[in-house]
């Protein structure tokens, strides 16, 4: 096994163990509990694990880079979290921070370790979200797909700061402890 910024990866194949019960929020994202190979085909994962230590909150990377149509996995490695889109309508949001025509997501608060949320981003462009709980403490995340755009770009989350977009790119993922180190 290879444990590399976050994400766990196990001959191609990631192992994602857990449960949840259904979200109900009706905004596309599932509870995933299954082994899940990357969208591509290549095996690879787009994980982004979700982690409370000691006394910081973060997701993990907190930059990550991903093509048109492929499936991000929200993971809890500990404490309780949300992968909640920056959008007005959704809770907790005073701005929208993803692009223009995307859909939002919000897995509302998983607590239990391994559980797991899944949302597949179709719409170019940069995605900013936080978790509910512990937005005010800066737990906040960007995703960029395709190519930096949208309202995000050029600015940073109004609850704390996360890579740029064009590094992001550039390195495909940043991890939390690069970016806070």
């Amino acid at each position: 096994m290879l444990k590399t910024a976050g994400i766990l990866a196990t001959g191609g194949v990631t192992s994602l163990a857990g449960c949840s019960s259904g979200n109900g929020n009706g905004d596309g994202g599932e509870p995933a509990t299954t082994e899940t190979e990357g969208t591509d085909g290549s095996g690879s994962s787009n994980t982004v694990m979700m982690v409370t230590e000691d006394s910081e909150y973060y997701f993990d990377p907190i930059g990550l880079f991903v093509e048109s149509g492929e499936t991000v996995t929200f993971e809890i490695e500990s404490g309780s979290h949300s992968a909640t889109a920056y959008e007005e309508e959704t809770s907790s949001a005073s701005v929208t921070r993803i692009p223009d025509g995307a859909e939002t997501f919000n897995s509302e608060t998983l607590s239990e370790q391994g559980a797991t949320y899944e949302h597949t981003f179709e719409t170019t462009g940069t995605y900013d979200y936080f978790c509910i709980p512990h937005k005010t403490q800066g737990m906040i995340g960007r995703i960029v797909v395709g190519e930096p755009g949208g309202p995000a770009e050029g600015s940073m989350p109004p609850d704390g700061d996360v890579p740029e977009s064009q590094t992001i790119v550039d390195q495909g993922s940043v991890s939390y402890s690069e970016f806070s180190g």
